[in-house]
């Protein structure tokens, strides 16, 4: 039996001179062309736009569900696999002597702040306190909205949203673009994860057309995740300036507001992403996550802890004994609205569904950042600390600062206080409640300044990224000129989406782009499985595999 060496170098072509001099102009331009299409559209005709996405994301909706709810689960088993099984978890992200780039404090700061800390500080409050209302066991009578028994409910839900799946998602995309890169030597690109499986033809139209794919799913993902945020960040600066045109009749942020606070964000993360990863990003990473362990000590010695610390445990059981159902159970309507069936089908679409396409197109993006980042790491080392410290993160935050708002709900004096009000807004709601208006002020504005540290990182880490793959797995500081347009492109998308139809044109747009990135996922789970096994074979056959380019300047 004969086996080849692995692939150890794949060209890709840049420009040598000119705008574009090193990058690749078929990537780089075939996205900006596609963008600039959607901006156009979205800014033309902002109706029509609106429309159309909406039918759009109605039809994969009612068709793609079983796709969404397998490939995710198929992206857990490859993490958990190759980090557990013994000869691929001590496999390390680069050659055997090489060590981490980044203190584990910095690594997790800036894996966390790009990967969800923005997502958590919306929702840890907003989504346990709706599925405290209402998730699939309410609707099958299971238990009661807005009762006793139903918060085990309400957390293993928000669980298995904010989990192990959102972050192998993550983590997927990371490991093969490090394995491929530090240890074999090729572009720090998406294309460089599915080598095994397509070899040399990833250097032509097919690898174009793969990192054309990420860029445009990296940037609807970015978008989903700044356009909510910057609605929470325009209710924080209400809550402490009381300015009345920040906010309309149903206590949500106006589009004028978000608009304002988008450019603001946009701004600043655009000045961090030209310092560049070791300095800006770094330095703004530590910031967050030292704020959010503030904010977290606040409501662990104030908030209701006893009734966080059970919820925290119990939902954390509930959690993993229903993993594999939750993962795989995919519900269908039946044609009747007011059906049970259909029902849960609306509440999977709706959250479910729309959370596996977020992190599926947020997915490019956070993946090649922690392989950036994650050069030197063992696999074990590296899915503990990208998927299952994270994950937990995440019920720490989701007890401590949700369930004290379920408490104040359920057995407090907050009556609808907190749940009458916006989601974005729902954050600030209980810190009011909970403090007197001059604490409640300074406690709002360290939220502002920890949502804006949060925003900048993720959006100036987005536009690294983007100009990482659009240079062909050149991860060297790029002309200031690329940063500030990729930096205005991001800052047009959302906000031609938001005034086409708010937040849920931005949404639909996102699950659009998802979708064939999800192929390139699963793909890349199979290019690594692959990868790994031929490994073996070749150190049983005796193949020398060629070490990887140390000091390449793609890489």
């Amino acid at each position: 039996m004969s086996i080849k060496p692995p692939i150890t170098d794949l060209p890709i072509e840049t420009d040598s001179s000119g705008f574009y001099e090193g990058f690749n102009k078929i990537v780089a331009l075939g996205s900006k062309i596609l963008i600039g299409l959607l901006i156009l559209w979205a800014a033309v005709f902002p109706d029509a736009a609106g429309n159309v996405l909406k039918n759009i994301r109605s039809t994969i909706d009612a068709n793609t569900g079983a796709w969404y709810m397998y490939v995710m689960a198929f992206y857990i088993v490859v993490c958990l696999a190759l980090a557990l099984w013994p000869s691929t978890g001590k496999l390390k992200l680069g050659t055997d002597n090489e060590k981490p780039e980044f203190s584990n404090f910095s690594w997790f700061s800036m894996m966390f702040g790009a990967g969800i800390g923005i997502g958590m500080l919306t929702y840890a409050t907003a989504e346990p306190l709706y599925h405290f209302g209402t998730n699939p066991d309410v609707i099958q009578g299971l238990a009661e909205g807005s009762a006793a028994d139903n918060v085990r409910p309400a957390y293993k839900w928000s669980f298995l949203h904010w989990g192990f799946s959102a972050w192998a998602c993550y983590a997927i995309v990371g490991l093969a673009l490090g394995f491929f890169s530090y240890s074999r030597g090729l572009p720090l690109t998406i294309r460089s994860g599915l080598t095994p499986l397509f070899g040399n033809a990833l250097s032509g139209t097919l690898g174009h057309v793969i990192d054309i794919v990420s860029l445009i799913a990296t940037i609807l993902g970015v978008a989903v995740k700044i356009g909510y945020s910057v609605s929470q960040f325009a209710s924080g600066v209400f809550n402490i300036t009381g300015a009345d045109w920040m906010m309309n009749s149903e206590g949500s942020p106006t589009t004028f507001a978000m608009i304002l606070a988008l450019l603001i964000v946009m701004f600043a993360s655009t000045l961090s992403a030209l310092s560049g990863v070791g300095k800006g990003i770094k330095w703004l990473s530590n910031i967050n996550m030292g704020l959010s362990f503030f904010l977290l000590a606040f409501f662990i010695l104030f908030g209701s802890t006893m009734f966080a610390l059970s919820s925290l445990f119990v939902g954390l059981w509930d959690y993993i004994i229903n993993l594999p159902a939750m993962s795989l159970t995919v519900w269908r309507p039946d044609g009747n609205p007011e059906s049970i069936e259909s029902q849960l089908a609306g509440w999977q679409g709706g959250w479910t569904i729309f959370y596996w396409a977020w992190w599926i197109a947020f997915a490019p993006f956070v993946g090649l950042f922690l392989a950036r980042i994650s050069r030197g790491r063992s696999f074990r080392e590296y899915v503990l600390g990208a998927m299952i410290v994270p994950s937990i993160m995440c019920f720490v935050w989701f007890t401590v600062v949700g369930g004290t708002a379920i408490d104040l709900t359920l057995n407090g004096d907050a009556g609808d206080a907190i749940t009458s009000v916006g989601i974005s807004s729902q954050l600030f709601a209980m810190i009011n409640h909970m403090l007197s208006p001059a604490l409640a002020t300074v406690m709002s504005l360290i939220i502002v300044v920890l949502l804006l540290t949060y925003l900048v990182t993720s959006a100036d880490s987005a536009v690294l990224i983007i100009n990482t793959i659009a240079a062909g797995g050149d991860a060297s500081q790029k002309p200031k000129v690329h940063i500030i347009v990729w930096g205005l492109a991001l800052t047009l998308v959302i906000g031609t989406l938001l005034v086409a139809g708010g937040l849920g044109a931005i949404n639909t747009a996102m699950i659009i782009g998802a979708l064939p990135f999800s192929i390139v996922m699963a793909l890349m789970g199979i290019s690594l499985f692959k990868a790994v096994i031929r490994d073996g074979m070749r150190k049983r056959l005796g193949v020398q595999g060629a070490p990887a380019e140390i000091g390449r300047a793609h890489v």
